[in-house]
């Protein structure tokens, strides 16, 4: 690891320093993240907007509704996902990656959003359910992993749609659905049947849209988080370009995955390192751990596509998936019809007390919208 000479070493921790010590609150960073990131998107005119293509009839029930999931391409995906979402879309995802956009076939308009991808190697939730953690010296015991597990790092609704309709349980639904592994096997190899999802917000929420969704997803447990917030794009790219040049190269491989966080992780350690017995390191560590009050630990949740034996088949004690009774009602259709019996209840309440929302809710129209749904 590289030492910097503490003129350096300051340069890049007051660059954190600054950042971080603008936020009391994962909404504060939030919200000025998402803003930030808007601000270079193109100015759309009334009509012919991204926008005009997310659902928007609101009168219409649930059970009238049909839906279908597109794979497109990554620059389709991320403008629209852009405009609608309120975290930072990564743009490059190394691994696994289905990129979905779910549309209401009878309106033609768009539902949500999925990306599904290669999932984190270490997780405290999944390490209880397996019994332990994952061997990552074993070929074989990461081959059977790598073939068998899917995570999904998207699950986004349109809104007013999500709202309105249970939107995040349908898409989650989907992604737990047969169509969902099918899919998979197709393009992979499988058989998968483990998909991982967690909640974009632990403790500042305490509840999720996953919540509420046996028998096909279920709640796990929490992460951890022991890591500060990524800081915004252009401090981050001009940072990285500034490490890259003292360190002869990237600071970590440019196939890993999270690299941006793996990359930051990085910055701060040779900042630290390099700081050591100066009277500014502990006020950089303190800056560090502050931030770190901004991540929160994420509540994680898991489905097995209908089959009753996952962890035996990940954890090399069976070569056999057993399939469970209800193993039929994971199909897309059987999803859908799930979602359909939730979604009309949700519909016809709201719209018995006039809470139907029928404003589109998009980053590019407008920045008032709740960054924590």
């Amino acid at each position: 690891m590289i030492i910097l000479n503490r003129e350096d070493a300051l340069y890049a921790a007051n660059v954190f320093i600054d950042y971080f010590q603008n936020f009391g609150r994962i909404d504060d960073y939030l919200r000025k993240v998402k803003l930030e990131r808007m601000s270079n998107y193109p100015t759309s005119l009334p009509g012919i907007g991204p926008q005009d293509d997310m659902f928007d009839d609101f009168t219409m029930h649930p059970n009238d509704m049909e839906f279908e999931c597109r794979e497109v391409s990554t620059e389709i995906f991320v403008n629209y996902l852009e405009i609608v979402t309120s975290h930072a879309v990564e743009v490059s995802v190394p691994g696994k990656s289905i990129k979905w956009v779910v549309y209401e076939k009878n309106t033609g308009k768009i539902a949500g959003f999925i990306r599904l991808g290669s999932p984190t190697i270490n997780s405290k939730p999944r390490n209880e359910f397996l019994g332990k953690p994952l061997d990552t010296l074993d070929a074989k015991v990461m081959r059977r992993f790598n073939d068998s597990a899917i995570m999904g790092f998207i699950i986004v609704p349109t809104q007013p749609f999500g709202f309105n309709y249970l939107g995040g349980k349908l898409l989650a639904a989907i992604c737990c659905s047969h169509l969902t592994k099918d899919t998979l096997d197709k393009k992979y190899g499988g058989p998968f049947c483990m998909f991982e999802t967690t909640s974009l917000y632990g403790s500042t929420k305490s509840s999720s849209q996953y919540d509420g969704m046996k028998p096909f997803l279920r709640y796990k447990g929490n992460t951890e988080s022991d890591f500060a917030p990524l800081i915004n794009d252009d401090n981050y790219h001009r940072l990285n370009d500034w490490f890259k040049e003292r360190n002869g190269g990237p600071l970590v491989d440019p196939m890993a995955s999270s690299r941006k966080l793996k990359s930051q992780t990085k910055m701060i350690s040779i900042i630290k390192a390099s700081l050591r017995d100066t009277p500014e390191y502990d006020k950089f560590v303190s800056a560090c751990n502050s931030a770190k009050g901004l991540t929160e630990k994420k509540r994680q949740y898991m489905s097995d596509f209908g089959f009753d034996n996952v962890k035996e088949y990940i954890n090399l004690e069976t070569d056999t998936l057993n399939k469970k009774d209800n193993y039929d009602r994971y199909s897309f259709d059987g999803v859908v019809e799930w979602w359909k019996n939730k979604a009309s209840k949700r519909y016809e309440s709201l719209k018995a007390d006039g809470r139907i929302r029928t404003e589109l809710e998009t980053w590019n129209c407008a920045d008032d919208i709740d960054i924590i749904r």
